[in-house]
């Protein structure tokens, strides 16, 4: 090698693997009906090579972003490997966004061409539609997806099932340099871009070590969205850079995720609190603690499930909370209480929650959770956007945005995001209660609790809606459902409504997207049901 290899640089660290365990084979993407895709640590670095020598021939070089529209394929590792090797930014994309939506995360970027699976062809044609000078750099087919257009776009199988090529010449060696832009879920509005820099991965190795505790006898699992930082902070960087195997779903499946598991002898999985409700709610099984899992990460974990979801599957949760912009806290099993996402790192930044004038909150007093660093000041750049920037930092802190408060002893917890509280006759309404009475329903497959405005008028306070979806071969009885909640709940907290749904939608990170339900909500909808009619 004639380039000096730099420790923590992406691709560098991928290309020692290779040179020392080449034949290991460290990840493997299960496709379900199709098949599984296993990679070893050479499959990784020659096709990483070959993305990387057509980006640069297709103009792709330092500093120049490029978006993926894809699910979880090999592919995925191979951009961001190429990435690393050229010094490009890359740009992953949820999938599932379309239209405006898709056409915003390409255009804010400033993405230079776009990588997509043909399963999005129409998709992503519609949104380089409306943009001008972006470039598709490849199509990726595969089984189940429908022939790419070859005739139009550059196959990206033909690409990878040429001839070997080696690295790029003139490497990037600058660690510190941008490697991605990761949006934000866009629960709200438009997403923001979050730029990562290439520094950032060794920290997820740190964390795995230290915090999470990855040993060699351990194997990873995940079902999230690789355009999500979960997946790659929990899952994917940590099994690369530490040598442990993982086995990464095309797209998270409730209903396989301990088939799955139980196939790879996977011992620990990544979650999201929405994610762990409807894997709650799906039908018991005589087997359900038969499974080789032994730690569940989660981040948002439900109070009300916790301990069942625990006892129920035979596994310990490692709560924690973080955000792609920053901030960090964990309560390991055994650490702190139920219900709390623990304390921050000591020695690495301080944990407050503080009141609008930054003074900080009592004990039990809700406020706004921030994080400061020890040494230096906090700083998030969002792409383009300079003042919501300086405005996540204020003051040199980081600001999440979560309303949250501490016990006694020093234990944080989450209430709600800023700005979203639900309210009802002026008592907090906890939303995963109610949904936790819903899951348990034989007939709810999955479930959603929001607010709208009251009907009374009475500022910030909200009637409430229960989304569900009907489990299969099962039939929605409003009646039914609304005098179980009535039995099991106290009357502010029986939802005012219920809205029977095909499915709940959610973001790249499994977040359940309540504003869409919300819009699509009518008090006369033939889907909707009010609980006055039943009383």
């Amino acid at each position: 090698m004639s380039q000096k290899i730099i420790e923590g640089m992406f691709f560098d660290e991928l290309m020692v693997k290779c040179e020392k365990t080449p034949d290991t084979t460290i990840v493997t993407f299960e496709n379900g009906e199709y098949g599984d895709e296993p990679l070893t640590y050479r499959d990784l670095f020659v096709n990483t090579c070959k993305v990387a020598r057509r980006l640069k021939d297709s103009g792709i070089g330092r500093g120049d972003t490029f978006s993926l529209v894809m699910r979880n394929h090999p592919e995925f590792l191979y951009c961001m490997g190429a990435a690393s090797m050229l010094g490009a930014v890359v740009v992953p994309i949820d999938p599932r966004s379309k239209g405006g939506k898709l056409s915003y995360q390409i255009k804010d970027s400033s993405s230079k061409g776009v990588i997509f699976t043909s399963e999005f062809t129409e998709e992503v044609e519609k949104s380089l539609a409306a943009l001008n000078g972006v470039k598709v750099l490849g199509v990726v087919h595969k089984d189940g997806f429908a022939a790419p257009p070859r005739e139009k776009y550059r196959d990206f199988n033909e690409i990878l099932s040429g001839p070997e090529v080696p690295p790029v010449d003139g490497r990037n060696d600058d660690v510190k340099a941008p490697l991605e832009i990761i949006y934000t879920s866009g629960t709200t509005g438009d997403p923001k871009g979050v730029l990562i820099k290439g520094n950032r991965m060794p920290m997820f190795k740190l964390l795995a070590q230290f915090v999470w505790g990855y040993t060699d006898a351990d194997k990873l699992y995940t079902g999230l969205s690789l355009t999500h930082g979960n997946a790659q902070a929990v899952t994917l960087v940590p099994s690369l850079m530490l040598g442990v195997p993982s086995v990464i779903s095309r797209k998270f499946t409730k209903s396989r995720l301990w088939d799955i598991c139980r196939k790879h002898g996977c011992t620990t999985f990544s979650l999201l609190g929405g994610m762990m409700m409807g894997i709650y709610s799906e039908p018991r099984r005589p087997n359900d603690a038969d499974n080789p899992v032994k730690k569940v990460i989660s981040a948002g974990t439900p109070i009300a499930i916790w301990e069942d979801f625990e006892k129920r599957f035979d596994v310990k949760i490692h709560e924690w909370y973080a955000a792609v912009e920053g901030g960090f806290a964990h309560n390991p099993p055994g650490a702190g209480p139920v219900g709390s996402f623990g304390k921050t790192l000591e020695g690495v930044m301080e944990m407050k929650v503080v009141r609008e004038d930054d003074t900080e909150c009592a004990p039990h007093e809700i406020g706004e959770l921030v994080f400061i660093p020890k040494e230096g000041k906090a700083e998030v750049e969002y792409v383009g956007k300079k003042k919501a920037s300086r405005e996540k930092t204020r003051g040199g802190v980081l600001r999440s945005g979560d309303m949250c408060h501490r016990d006694e002893n020093g234990w944080f917890y989450f209430n709600f995001r800023k700005g979203g509280g639900l309210r009802r006759q002026g008592d907090f309404i906890q939303p995963e209660y109610i949904e936790k009475v819903l899951a348990d329903m034989d007939e709810v497959s999955d479930v959603c609790v929001y607010g709208i405005p009251a009907e009374s008028g009475a500022p910030g306070e909200s009637d409430i809606v229960a989304a569900v979806v009907p489990a299969v071969g099962k039939t929605i009885d409003p009646g039914s459902i609304f005098r179980r909640l009535s039995a099991s709940l106290d009357n502010n907290s029986v939802p005012s409504y219920l809205q029977v749904v095909d499915e709940i939608p959610k973001s790249a990170s499994e977040k359940n997207l309540d504003r869409i339900l919300r819009g699509e909500f009518a008090k006369d909808a033939k889907n909707v049901f009010g609980s006055g009619d039943y009383r």
